[in-house]
């Protein structure tokens, strides 16, 4: 049967409406606010390649989810008191030196100390309560982690990796445990290491990316050092791992040092970087000569902290993997729109619609003007500036 020319017609006028709705609909809502200047100084505002318009973003992950990681990094970075030795179920010193800290900082530009956080690559099917004595956190200390801003990636539910593993289950189970009782959905994956058919990674790559995540770090694959300063290539990333590691016999800061030297040729480029490294635990004893002992991990993170945090040049932006992708993404899909009459700036920022498991929804504007400001706020909108200080930077909280 022949259709008729004016079905077709209308048809393709309908097709052509809803993808033009469809494409429109890709930049969902806007925000907007004004900027009251002192002077009539020109304004030219973008978005600043990184949060907090730092130099580098440092994103560190502790794999595997060891108690360690509550006993001793935590609260190190954070500020608490910092487990004595403490002998676990496996014979291994998982305590630290009974030390009390006061944290580890960077701030945001606006006069609060913000302190370093980290990222734990976790197995649900490891979490426990019991034994006392155990090596794997509980839910509860996972929680209060990330109830500090630590971020939670997928390491898989058993750590399987060898012959007749289901990488589709691994993958999935643990999204699901980690929802249950913790209830909230992990985004990014960490490929867990170990014995295994060749190049089972691939496997594990393909599962985490076809079930729901973002990016996976892996063997292979880009970076681990990423230029931030134009548009970060974020689409199913795979970032190769690199590691900070102890030396196997004794405690050894010349072995630090060595990584130290690395950050300091990456942060001496006149380019704002991302990088990120990973350890297993941070315990006393090099837990299966795959982690940094407590006293190396605490001159790393120290003398990090101490050149380039709040006491150093306070270039760095210490924040999980998760964290900084999700600052990436959005920055690179918003358009800004500014409007200049004299002393009065109208600003609207187009967003794209974020996907419903980002955690982290931020957007630094990095100012140029000569001028302090003042932020005349829209009804409902988080935002901070530095309007009457260094007249540098806008931070809007979604």
């Amino acid at each position: 049967m022949k259709i008729p020319s004016f079905q077709i017609k209308a048809f393709l006028f309908i097709l052509i409406l809803l993808l033009q709705f469809s494409f429109n609909t890709i930049y969902s809502q806007n925000i907007s606010f004004k900027i009251k200047l002192k002077s009539e100084s020109k304004v030219e505002i973008k978005a600043s390649p990184l949060k907090f318009n730092k130099h580098f973003a440092y994103s560190f992950t502790l794999d595997d989810g060891y108690r360690s990681a509550y006993m001793t990094a935590f609260p190190l970075l954070n500020g608490g008191k910092i487990s004595s030795s403490s002998i676990n179920e496996w014979k291994i010193d998982q305590g630290g030196d009974g030390s009390t800290s006061r944290g580890l900082f960077y701030s945001d530009g606006f006069g609060n100390k913000i302190p370093f956080k980290l990222a734990l690559a976790i197995n649900g099917g490891s979490i426990r309560d019991l034994p006392e004595n155990r090596g794997h956190l509980s839910w509860s200390e996972i929680k209060e982690m990330y109830n500090a801003g630590w971020d939670i990636l997928n390491h898989s539910f058993h750590h399987a990796t060898k012959h007749g593993t289901n990488y589709k289950t691994e993958v999935t189970e643990n999204t699901t445990s980690i929802k249950q009782n913790l209830d909230f959905t992990m985004s990014h994956f960490v490929v867990p290491g170990g014995e295994g058919d060749e190049k089972y990674y691939l496997e594990y790559e393909k599962e985490a990316l076809n079930n729901g995540h973002f990016s996976v770090a892996s063997y292979y694959g880009a970076g681990p050092v990423y230029k931030v300063n134009s548009k970060v290539n974020l689409d199913k990333m795979i970032s190769a791992r690199t590691f900070v590691l102890s030396s196997k016999d004794t405690i050894d800061f010349k072995t630090m040092d060595r990584y130290l030297k690395t950050i300091d040729s990456i942060v001496k480029q006149p380019e704002s970087v991302w990088f990120n490294d990973f350890t297993h635990g941070t315990g006393n004893g090099n837990l299966w000569n795959l982690s940094m002992r407590f006293l190396d991990f605490k001159y790393y993170m120290t003398t990090l902290a101490n050149k380039y945090g709040e006491k150093g040049n306070d270039s760095v932006w210490m924040a999980p993997w998760q964290e900084v992708y999700e600052y990436i993404w959005l920055r690179d899909r918003i358009k800004i729109e500014c409007k200049q009459n004299k002393k009065e700036v109208e600003v609207t920022i187009i967003l794209p619609e974020i996907p419903e498991t980002f955690r982290h929804k931020d957007i630094s504007l990095n100012i140029k003007t000569s001028s302090k400001f003042e932020i005349e706020l829209a009804k409902d909108l988080n935002i901070k500036d530095d309007g009457k200080t260094s007249h540098k930077q806008i931070l809007i909280h979604l």
